[in-house]
């Protein structure tokens, strides 16, 4: 079965109304999990929108009530740390880790950080995001690892996906605008589909150029349970 995460991320835009609601409309979808962000000032201060940015981003001060509406709606939830002293606050609250393509590289490249190691001392699952085949490094260390094939670019465009070597991953994790590429991703084997989505793609939520509104989820998650009774 394939295990998909919708990537609320910084779409909620610190309404925690707006969460509830996206919440439950993945939920509503079949999606297995959501998944949230958490980085300080220092990682999106060049960012036009920092401070709005900054009211999405999984606190000390809000997780404890992102946490009460995730168990109110009955979706598991987790997140992206970006700096390691997230960790400490969110590991009370999640069963997992995401790292973005940039952490991920540091583990291609054998190299470390305070943010990674931090990580792997919870012992939990780790979601990894990389364009590099990560086939010649997963079997030898980290077998708690489990790597998404992902360009990171926002939007990516189809011409620039490249699933050759898809069985290398565990899954996907999608920045092109339509759920085209997901549904193939999950075609081809992918176990773990990671999309992006939106309450409103007409509005300026910051992600939206990526994202897929409800009615996209629904059909997308919808095609891959009906593609899952092919037999390959």
């Amino acid at each position: 079965m394939t295990y998909v995460i919708t990537e609320i991320g910084i779409n909620w835009d610190g309404d925690f109304k707006l969460l509830e609601e996206m919440m439950e409309k993945a939920k509503k979808s079949k999606a297995d999990s959501v998944k949230l962000q958490s980085f300080d000032e220092s990682i999106v201060k060049q960012h036009p929108e920092w401070k709005r940015l900054l009211k999405s981003s999984v606190s000390e001060k809000n997780i404890e009530q992102i946490n009460k509406i995730a168990k109110s709606v009955g979706i598991p939830w987790f997140c992206t740390p970006m700096y390691s002293q997230a960790v400490e606050f969110l590991d009370s609250y999640v069963d997992k880790y995401k790292i973005r393509e940039l952490d991920a590289r540091a583990f291609l490249e054998n190299k470390t950080t305070p943010l990674l190691d931090r990580i792997m001392k919870t012992d939990k699952e780790i979601i990894a995001s990389t364009q590099k085949s990560p086939s010649d490094f997963q079997s030898k260390k980290y077998p708690n690892i489990k790597w998404l094939y992902c360009v990171p670019k926002y939007p990516c465009d189809f011409s620039e996906l490249d699933f050759t070597n898809i069985a290398d991953f565990e899954g996907f994790s999608n920045h092109t605008p339509h759920f085209l590429a997901p549904l193939m991703a999950s075609i081809l084997g992918a176990k773990t589909i990671e999309v992006h989505i939106t309450s409103d793609k007409k509005k300026n939520f910051i992600d939206n150029n990526v994202s897929f509104d409800y009615d996209e989820l629904e059909e997308l998650i919808s095609l891959i349970k009906i593609s899952e009774k092919i037999k390959k």
